[in-house]
Order: structure tokens, then C-alpha cells, then sequence
């Protein structure tokens, strides 16, 4: 019987899938693999750490069991995925083979060689991952946005097309064989669960309410279901009428347009300003533990590290304060969130660790966040830092930003520099005052 595949990669969903629904619409295909390779090209790039891992597992079995609820099941396999793929093709006959278009450099190189082993017979579809297609707007002349603004005004009136709705049957084919999912230890003790059914469910029970305030933590949670794909980032634009939360969809569309378009700023600077960054193997331990003696700063630190997520306004002030105040290399932070972030999508990682260090696409490269202003704007009373710096925990109200000052000094480090007039200070002159 004449057979479509399905090779999921970052949409690992049921509900509004394109590569799903064109396989099972294939005019030659009465029967569909839905298949996922745990490649070991994404292995060897150290991309597939534990956090990433444990979700991408839970993905995975989700996935399975919602296939298996429509007469299917998922087909796993495990090595080089053009590889797999074509042996999957040579076991079923398959005909044609569906997958998601992909904007990093590994993905378009993924593309690049399933294209050479099937030719025709591969069907890239778009706007899968993003809700447009990177490309699908780009200003006179140029091949992508590098502004937001004019970037969010074009996508407003951009047409994108409707949510599909999740299949009642995924027929496949007998015997095709398949591994079962691999057991992971994330690193991350409080790791929220995945798969479409956790997403869907997140979703449906989320408020949304204050993004900025720390302690009252109005966020969707939903980005490491966007970054797996467990939930369609076209759904969410269409389904969701607040705006705020519609505005960091298209803030994720701008960054994935920027990667297609420049694949190599996840190493390179965007626009490079001579920066000559700072190195200090200290500073840069403190930092990563969650030990800078500025307890804003290490309430995110902290945050990242037990649940393989932060904060939005946190992931800014702690960035800021490792590229702007510390003059760190911004690579060496990216790099520090890609080893825990659940979320973690090189597009958005690199893009805004870029937009921070003032080498991205911020018009404003000099800005710089205080992190004790930022501490009194949004976390006021101090609440989000004792929740996450329990040597702090008794210090009462906005006292708690700066534990220096306290008469009984607690059990908790010393600042690693001090916050002196001229690490504000606006000109860059080939790099941000290093003190």
C-alpha cells in the first residue's frame, strides 16, 4: 500500500500540524509513518543536553500515546537522520516524505541532504514553526527584517494561514519497526513536564496577567512548548487575544527570520561594535552559580538552574549584568542558558543574548540594566529573591536587594564588583568600561 512519512522534528504535535496533515492528505499515500530520529548529528553539536533531553522524552511518549489513540503509533529510531529516513523509506515504499522547514544552520544543512537523497520526493512545509515563514515578508531590497518595529507591522498585515485541526486517525503501516523512548535525568530537579497534552493543558489554564513583576510571575510557561513544537505558534496567534502575549510571538518570528537569514550570528556578532570583552574565571563562576552578592541577579541564576526556565524579565537583568556590567563575552552566558534552558532555541537564545550585549539588533546598543534598579522596579518587596536565595529568606521587604547594608551581615557573598557610576556609562569606545 502506497505510504507517506512523516519526519517530525521541532513540531512534536498533533493539533495543527501541516507536515501531519499533508502526509495523511498525500494523493498517494493511504497509509503514514510518523517518524522521529534521535539524530546524532544534534548529539554531536553537545545541543542535546539533559534538561532538553528529559523533555524531549516526555514529547515523545505524548506523541506516541496520542497516536496510539488514533490507530497509530510513533516510529522512533535512533542514528544519522537522512539515513534513517531513507531506510524507513526502502522498508514501507514510501513515496514521499514531509517535514518542517528549519532556520538554524544545522537545520538547513538537515534539508539540504534530505533533498539530495530524495529529490522530488521530499515536501518542505512552512510556517510550521513559526506562524510566518521567515522570508514570507522582508523590506525592499533586503532578504529580513533587522528592525522589530517595521518587522511587527509587516507581519500584522501579513495573511497566515488557519490552525488545522489534530487528525481523528493516523493509519500505519504493520511491522515498521520502532525503540522505545530513552529514560533521561534532566539536571533540573523542578522540570516542567512535556508533550502536547502538558502544553495544551498549560494553555488552557493560564492567566495572563503582570510579565515584569518577578514574584507574581504573570508568564505563559508555554516557551519550551513553542520550542518543541508541542504547541503551534500559528494556533497561539489566532486563539489568543491578548495582545502582550501575540507581541513575543512575533518577537519569536522576527528572531527566526534573522537566523534563516544569517545563520552564523548564533557564533557571530550581528553587528560587531570591537567589543573587547572582559575575562575573569571568578566573576564567570560566580555568575553561573547564582553568586554574585547581587541577589537579583542570583535569584534568576538560581531559578534557571532548579527549573530549567526563568523568568523573562530576570533572563534580561541577568545577561545585562554578565555583558554590560561584567563586560563578559556574551557567547560564554548563551552558552551557560543553552546548558539548562528547557526552552533553549538557538534563535532566540543567540538573538536576544545579542540584543543585550548591544551586538544584535537593538537600536539602542548602549543600554545597560541596573540590576538594583531593576530589583526595586520588579521585584519591590523582594519576594521573587527570597524565593530563591533562602539565605535571604529573612530579610524583610526591598532591604533584601542590598544585604551589604545590613547590620548582621548573612551568610551570602560579598558583591562581585562594585556598581560605580562609570559601569552606566554610555559610550562604548570599543567596549563598555571594564573597571
Amino acid at each position: 500500500m502506497p505510504v507517506a512519512i512523516a519526519l517530525f522534528t521541532q513540531d512534536l504535535r498533533l493539533h495543527d500540524n501541516p507536515v501531519l496533515h499533508a502526509a495523511l492528505a498525500a494523493a498517494s499515500a493511504s497509509e503514514v509513518v510518523p517518524l522521529f530520529v534521535l539524530d546524532d548529528g544534534v548529539a554531536a553539536t553537545g545541543f542535546a543536553v539533559p534538561n532538553r533531553a528529559a523533555f524531549l522524552a516526555d514529547c515523545l511518549r505524548d506523541l506516541d500515546a496520542g497516536l496510539r489513540a488514533r490507530g497509530g503509533y510513533l516510529v522512533l529510531r535512533r542514528g544519522d537522520v537522512v539515513a534513517e529516513t531513507a531506510r524507513v523509506a526502502a522498508e514501507t515504499g514510501a513515496g514521499s516524505v514531509h517535514v518542517a522547514a528549519g532556520v538554524s544552520a544545522f537545520a538547513q544543512r538537515r534539508e539540504g541532504r534530505l533533498r539530495a537523497e530524495f529529490g522530488g520526493r521530499l515536501v518542505v512545509h512552512e510556517a510550521v514553526l513559526t506562524a510566518l515563514a521567515p522570508g514570507a515578508v522582508t523590506p525592499a531590497g533586503k532578504d529580513h527584517y533587522a528592525v522589530f518595529t517595521p518587522y511587527l507591522r509587516a507581519w500584522q498585515a501579513a495573511p497566515r494561514r488557519k490552525p488545522l485541526a489534530a487528525p481523528r486517525r493516523v493509519p500505519v503501516p504493520d511491522g515498521v519497526d520502532s525503540l522505545p523512548v530513552p529514560l533521561v535525568r534532566p539536571d533540573s530537579p523542578e522540570l516542567p513536564p512535556g508533550g502536547e497534552r502538558a502544553g495544551r493543558a498549560r494553555w488552557k489554564r493560564w492567566t495572563p496577567g503582570s510579565r515584569d513583576v518577578l514574584a507574581a510571575d504573570g508568564t505563559s510557561h508555554l516557551s519550551p512548548y513553542l520550542h518543541f513544537g508541542c504547541l503551534s505558534a500559528t494556533e497561539l496567534a489566532t486563539r489568543t487575544e491578548d495582545e502582550d502575549f501575540v507581541r513575543q510571538l512575533v518577537w519569536r518570528d522576527f528572531h527566526h527570520q534573522v537566523l534563516a537569514a544569517r545563520p552564523s550570528v548564533a557564533r557571530e556578532d550581528y553587528r560587531p561594535r570591537g567589543d573587547r570583552w572582559h575575562r575573569d574565571e571568578d566573576e564567570l563562576t560566580a555568575w553561573r552559580a547564582g553568586l554574585t552578592g547581587y541577589p537579583i541577579v542570583d535569584a534568576g541564576m538560581r531559578q534557571l538552574a532548579a527549573q530549567g526556565w526563568m523568568h523573562n524579565r530576570a533572563r534580561l537583568l541577568t545577561a545585562s549584568f554578565l555583558a554590560k556590567t561584567l563586560h563578559h563575552d556574551w557567547r560564554e552566558g548563551a552558552a551557560h542558558f543553552l546548558s539548562l534552558l528547557v526552552d533553549g532555541d538557538v534563535a532566540n537564545n543567540q538573538l536576544n543574548w545579542q540584543w543585550v550585549a548591544g551586538t544584535g539588533t537593538d537600536t539602542r546598543p548602549n543600554r545597560i540594566l541596573n540590576p538594583l534598579t531593576q530589583a526595586k522596579r520588579f521585584d519591590p518587596e523582594g519576594a521573587y529573591v527570597r524565593r530563591w536565595v533562602p539565605e535571604l529568606a529573612h530579610v524583610p521587604g526591598g532591604a533584601v536587594h542590598r544585604p551589604w547594608l545590613l547590620a548582621e551581615r548573612p551568610d551570602y557573598p560579598a558583591p562581585v564588583v562594585e556598581l560605580t557610576a562609570d559601569r552606566f556609562a554610555a559610550g562604548r569606545a570599543g567596549g563598555a568600561p571594564l573597571g
